[in-house]
């Protein structure tokens, strides 16, 4: 396991798992007035210098597939401090989604590049938020900041 030094001891790094859903892959491609120019290569890089500065190991995957995504959360219950996830249009569909984050012990956060509710109705549910510790929509790239500095602090003040 990675460590970070904290003072003169070496500590665990805490890590946080970034999942992105179906269609996040083409960021900066994909109407850029909407989800902004930047690639996911871009948000996988500004997470982990952000992460680096809280003591965050980050890692981002990205799948088009539910299953993948499924199957990431539940490997997340061995060792992951938190997750962060834009599940795409799966935010509004799947309660796979839902069910494995139920099984999850640790902080999620829901982010969204786009403000859900200034776009189309059936984008207003979600089945991930009533798991979320938060949910940040309409923030661009930067909701992925906001979500790991929560997660920091959430992380540092447990005993």
């Amino acid at each position: 396991m990675a460590k970070v030094k904290s003072g003169t001891k070496s500590a665990p790094l805490k890590t946080a798992l970034i999942l992105m859903g179906p269609n996040l892959n083409m960021l900066g491609l994909r109407e850029p007035d909407l989800y902004g120019r930047e690639t996911l290569k871009d948000i996988e890089k500004m997470c982990a210098d952000v992460g680096r500065e809280l003591g965050l190991k980050t890692t981002l995957k990205q799948s088009n597939h539910e299953g993948d995504l499924v199957t990431w959360i539940q490997d997340a219950m061995r060792g992951v401090s938190g997750i962060i996830i834009n599940a795409g249009a799966y935010t509004h569909t799947s309660v796979a989604i839902h069910d494995a984050l139920k099984m999850v012990k640790v902080p999620v956060y829901e982010v969204h590049h786009s403000n859900l509710f200034a776009r189309e109705s059936f984008r207003h549910h979600s089945y991930i938020s009533p798991l979320a510790r938060g949910v940040i929509c309409g923030m661009g790239p930067r909701g992925y900041i906001y979500a790991l500095q929560d997660l920091a602090a959430v992380l540092d003040s447990r005993p």
